[in-house]
């Protein structure tokens, strides 16, 4: 519970919540030329770099693997974290949502609320396997 406490969180919380505000928004551009599901992929994937670039410059800076080796294990964690956003997503976007009438902006709220189910899970995967630190 500690480790939700640092620094370390707080600014891996401001990068992430970044690249989730690019994540949401890209997704309503995305929707223009292709179906929900499709979107939330593509989102999901134009997040996915910034939070990279930006968990690499400014949380994790100090990584003992090199920037190839974490971008693939970036990638390994965020599958476990996009089925996450993906499964809460579309649950809540065909059935939940609906079966409470909720109808009006119902895409948008299943995208926020998907987004952010993986924030402890990632920091924890990307803290210990990602940007391993370099051990002094």
């Amino acid at each position: 519970m500690r480790i939700f406490l640092s620094r370390q969180f707080v600014i891996f919380l401001f990068t992430g919540g970044f690249a989730a505000v690019v994540n949401f928004a890209s997704r309503f551009a995305y929707n223009v030329f292709v179906d929900f599901p499709m979107a939330v992929t593509l989102a999901y994937l134009t997040g996915m770099v910034i939070a990279f670039i930006l968990a690499k410059l400014f949380v994790f800076q100090r990584t003992s693997h090199s920037t190839a080796k974490s971008a693939a294990l970036f990638a390994i964690v965020n599958i476990f974290a996009f089925a996450q956003t993906w499964i809460v997503s579309m649950a809540l976007a065909y059935y939940l949502l609906p079966a409470f009438g909720i109808h009006q902006f119902d895409k948008a709220i299943a995208s926020a609320v998907g987004i952010s189910i993986p924030v402890f899970t990632s920091f924890i995967a990307h803290k210990y396997i990602t940007f391993r630190e370099i051990v002094s």
